[in-house]
């Protein structure tokens, strides 16, 4: 890129903020524009690394492990909020563990008496967790150290991130107008968060694609108890009845998050399509939009590859 030339991020998730981190770094002069920053979605992740239902797989596998080794560098500095953390994933059906499961570290199928009551087949590995409000507070202050800029504002389109070299549309569900794209929809999900009774290890059932989840991620003094996937709906207001069932499905399954305080509520939108979109499109102004959004549940799991791909789509739309 020549000098003076800028990159406009639109999108201050996960997403926009690691792939805005990997741009600075290389030298490109970013900016990033966004209504909320962070973004509230991100903010509201529970989060374990691991793909969730979505597609395309060849692509998905290897943004997936790219960030994945991202991921096990960063363990080694605490203020990131990310580290390795051993746990269980079950089901109440006899279900064969995920293909990227069984490639983690200390992966093995769980004895039955390993497993609470009601389930009948599991496994046990270890895996980054991400303190999302820590995680994303660690890319702001990498984003500032690489001189990148941010600038809170709604956008009405994605030309109004301009001027710039190109745009790279890390807008989540807000791609859905500004594109604009009619498959993208989102998928509601709820967190509670908790004081933490002593849990140092994950739990997360497989349910399929039921609406109701069932997880916990402890993070120190707190646990982010899950969740809700309910599709097609963006509402980020709070519902006591759904978080009323989150608690009680947790405590089932680990008793000393019976009396455990609630802290705060999380909602968030997953921005939802048939498949995630990293790609560059000329737009007829001979504008260059590099989009990566669409990520689903799987916006954390998958920032760090689809950054990198989203940075050689603008080197080579800047060529």
């Amino acid at each position: 890129m020549t000098a003076g030339e800028r990159v406009a991020i639109v999108g201050a998730g996960v997403a926009g903020l690691t792939t805005a981190v990997v741009l600075a770094e290389a030298g490109v002069s970013v900016h990033v524009v966004a209504e909320q920053v962070p973004g509230v979605t991100s903010l509201a992740a529970g989060a374990m690394w691991g793909p969730y239902l979505v597609e395309p797989k060849d692509k998905v596998d290897q943004w997936g492990q790219r960030s994945l080794e991202v991921f096990r560098e960063l363990t080694a500095d605490p203020a990131t909020g990310v580290r390795l953390t051993s746990g269980i994933e079950a089901s109440r059906t006899a279900e064969a563990p995920p293909d990227w499961a069984t490639a983690l570290p200390g992966f093995r199928a769980c004895e039955l008496a390993e497993l609470p009551t009601g389930f009948a087949s599991g496994y046990r590995f270890t895996v980054p967790l991400i303190d999302m409000p820590v995680y994303l507070g660690y890319l702001l202050r990498r984003l500032d150290a690489a001189r990148g800029t941010i600038e809170r504002r709604r956008l009405g389109s994605l030309a109004d991130a301009g001027p710039a070299s190109v745009i790279v549309n890390c807008a989540g569900l807000g791609a859905q107008g500004l594109v604009p794209d009619s498959g993208l929809r989102p998928i509601r999900g709820q967190h509670v968060v908790v004081t933490n009774p002593g849990l140092t290890e994950f739990f997360s059932e497989d349910t399929g694609l039921s609406p109701d989840l069932l997880c916990f991620y402890p993070h120190g003094d707190s646990v982010v108890l899950g969740g809700t996937a309910i599709d097609g709906e963006g509402d980020l207001t709070a519902n006591d009845k759904v978080a009323a069932n989150i608690l009680a499905r947790c405590a089932e399954v680990e008793p000393r998050l019976v009396d455990a305080r609630v802290l705060e509520h999380r909602i968030g939108a997953r921005p939802t399509r048939s498949a995630v979109r990293v790609e560059a499109e000329c737009r007829e102004d001979a504008t260059v939009v590099v989009h990566n959004y669409g990520h689903g549940g799987a916006g954390v799991t998958l920032s760090w590859g689809c950054a990198e791909e989203a940075a050689n789509l603008v080197a080579a739309a800047n060529r």
